[in-house]
């Protein structure tokens, strides 16, 4: 176990985790194998400090929310934009509305 860790809870996914906190590279680095195995057996989770300042977070990766897939998300957007343009009520097209809105 690091010896110099800190714990307190944060929420990833609605879920409420004990993070650890390592106090620093350095010890990271020494204690990485163990840190590893902690986070795979008992999936918990590090802030890692570089000069005590959080720059990193090592998560499970069941933690981790999954990513949609790029073509979905492109396809709603797609859809979502042709939805609008049959719904469009003004003369204008929204070009000319922001256009104007700038000046």
């Amino acid at each position: 176990m690091l010896s110099t860790i800190c714990s307190k809870a944060i929420h990833i996914n609605n879920t409420p985790r004990l993070v650890r906190k390592a106090e620093g590279c350095c010890e990271l680095k020494a204690r990485a194998s163990e840190v590893v195995r902690a986070v795979k057996e008992r999936h918990a989770s590090y802030v890692i400090t570089q000069r005590g300042k959080p720059v990193a977070v090592l998560l499970p990766l069941d933690a981790v929310p999954p990513q949609p897939d790029p073509d979905e998300v492109w396809a709603r957007l797609e859809a979502l934009g042709q939805e609008i343009a049959q719904n469009w009520q003004s003369e204008k097209s929204a070009v000319e509305i922001l256009s104007e809105m700038r000046r």
